[in-house]
């Protein structure tokens, strides 16, 4: 799945949009590498998102089939 979808899917980020325009802007990086909207991520994964001073960093658990997802069995946060 896509980083944008993922984020968007998993309500990290609400819109998908808001998602391409922090990842456009160097704001996400997955596993220390800063990535595109279009990254395909993975089980194991590291995201980390600068919003601001906030920084949110998680381990991707578990790939989402579908249009929603359970945060708690989809992400660890770090």
């Amino acid at each position: 799945m896509r980083l944008d979808k993922f984020l968007k899917v998993t309500k990290i980020i609400k819109r998908r949009t808001v998602a391409n325009e922090a990842a456009d802007n160097g704001r996400v990086s997955v596993n220390g590498r800063i990535v595109k909207p279009s990254y395909e991520v993975k089980k194991g994964d590291i995201v980390e998102i600068k919003f601001g001073d906030k920084i949110s960093k998680f381990e991707i658990l578990d790939i989402p089939k579908g249009q929603s997802a359970n945060l708690d069995q989809t992400i660890k946060m770090l």
